[in-house]
C-alpha cells in the first residue's frame, strides 16, 4: 500500500512507531522496522553516547529505514543532530517544532525531517520552514496532548499544508488506517499499540496494567509537570493531584536531581532546557521545575516496573487493546484489515 509516507521514507507500510521515552529502544525500533513500519528511536532519555550506541545497535539488527526522535528545545540538540547525520539515520522526528535552522541542517545532509505537532498553526509553521512531513496528534494520543480530537484536527492540517500528514492519536488497527487515509493522511503513527507488543521492553506487570485498563481508566492530568498529560489513572496520579504545592515541588526537586545523575546533564544545562521549555508558553517557574518529574516518573514504570512510584503515559486506545502481538504480527494484521476494509467499501472492491 504505497503512500506519500512510504515513498518519502522508503518503508513498506504507511505505519509509524512513535519515539516513546524509555520504551522505543533498539529492540522495539528494529522489530518495527523489520516489520515494514517506520521505527522511531527515542533519544530524549539517552545521553549522546547512548544515542550513538543505540543507533548503531538498530542498524546492526536491520537494514530497513528507521528514525530518531529529538527534543528540539534541548541544549544539546545540535550535537544529537550531528550524530544522526554521521550515523546515516534516514529520518529525524521532533516532539516539538524544530527551528528553521535545525530543519535546514538536517535536510542539507539528506535527512528526512518529520516534526510532531498538535495544532494547525504549528503544522503550517514547520511546513513553511521546509519540513518534509508532519505527524499530527489529536487529543486521544498519549503523553503531552491537546484537547482537539484527531478527527477534527487531522482534516484541518491536511487542508492547510502541502506536505504528507501522518495521523496520530487513537489508532490501533486497519480500520483506523483506512479512516486516516480517507481524511487525506499519508499514514498513521501509533505509540501505545507498539508499547503493547512482544518486543517492547516494558515490564510484563506494567503491560498487564495497560491491558486491564478500560477507556475510562485513561485520564488527562496536569499534576505531573503542569502541562496536560494523558496517562493511566492510578493511585499515584490521584495522590499527585491531591498534594499541595510544597510537597509537589519537593518531589520535583528530588526527581530533577535523579534525572541529572542519569542523563549526565549539568544543573546549568537543565536550567537552559527549562528556559527553552518556558519560552513561548504560559508556564510558571514551579511548572518548569515540575517538568523534571516526567522522565523519572516514566522511568520508574517503564524500566523498573514500579507502577506505585511511576506514571504510565497512554493513549485512550489502551482501553480497547487486549493482546501483545509481535511487531510483525501487528503490522501484518493492520495491513490485512486495511485491505479487507477497502475491499468492502461500496464501489471500491467486492460488493
Amino acid at each position: 500500500m504505497g503512500t506519500a509516507l512510504t515513498e518519502l521514507t522508503g518503508v513498506r507500510h504507511p505505519i509509524v512507531q512513535t519515539g516513546m521515552g524509555w520504551v522505543a529502544g533498539p529492540r522495539l525500533v528494529s522489530a518495527a522496522a523489520e516489520a515494514g513500519a517506520l521505527g522511531i528511536l527515542a533519544s530524549a532519555t539517552m545521553t549522546t553516547d547512548e544515542l550513538r550506541h543505540a543507533v548503531r545497535e538498530v542498524a546492526a539488527r536491520t537494514d530497513a529505514p528507521f528514525g530518531v526522535n529529538l527534543r528540539a528545545d534541548a541544549g544539546d540538540a545540535r550535537e544529537r543532530v550531528r550524530i544522526i547525520v554521521e550515523e546515516g539515520v534516514r529520518v529525524a522526528s521532533f516532539a516539538l517544532a524544530p527551528s528553521r535552522e535545525l530543519i535546514a541542517e538536517l535536510k542539507d545532509a539528506g535527512v528526512v525531517v518529520i516534526p510532531s505537532v498538535g495544532a494547525r498553526r504549528h503544522a503550517e509553521k514547520v511546513a513553511a520552514w521546509g519540513a518534509d512531513a508532519v505527524i499530527v496528534q489529536g487529543g486521544e494520543g498519549g503523553g503531552h496532548t491537546g484537547d482537539v480530537a484527531t478527527t477534527v484536527l487531522l482534516p484541518q492540517v491536511v487542508d492547510a499544508v502541502g506536505i504528507p500528514v501522518i495521523a496520530a492519536g487513537g489508532f490501533r488497527d486497519g480500520r483506523g488506517l483506512v479512516a486516516a487515509l480517507a481524511y487525506g493522511a499519508a499514514g498513521i503513527a501509533m505509540g501505545t499499540r507498539f508499547l503493547l507488543t512482544a518486543e517492547s521492553t516494558v515490564p510484563d506487570a506494567v503491560k498487564a496494567k495497560y491491558l486491564a485498563a478500560s477507556v475510562k481508566d485513561v485520564t488527562v492530568t496536569t499534576a505531573v509537570d503542569g502541562l496536560p498529560h494523558r496517562m493511566l489513572r492510578t493511585e499515584l496520579v490521584d495522590a499527585l493531584e491531591r498534594h499541595g504545592r510544597t510537597r509537589t515541588l519537593a518531589r520535583a526537586v528530588r526527581h530533577a536531581a535523579g534525572f541529572r545523575k542519569l542523563s549526565g546533564l549539568t544543573w546549568s544545562r537543565m536550567l537552559r532546557d527549562g528556559l527553552a521549555m518556558k519560552h513561548g508558553r504560559e508556564l510558571s517557574w514551579s511548572q518548569v521545575l515540575l517538568a523534571a518529574n516526567t522522565p523519572m516518573l516514566l522511568r520508574a514504570s517503564m524500566v523498573e516496573g514500579r507502577t506505585d512510584l511511576g506514571v504510565m503515559a497512554s493513549g485512550q486506545v489502551a482501553g480497547v487493546i487486549d493482546d501483545l502481538p509481535t511487531c510483525a504480527e501487528l503490522v501484518d494484521r493492520v495491513m490485512a484489515e486495511a485491505r479487507q476494509v477497502l475491499d468492502a467499501l461500496p464501489g471500491h472492491g467486492r460488493p
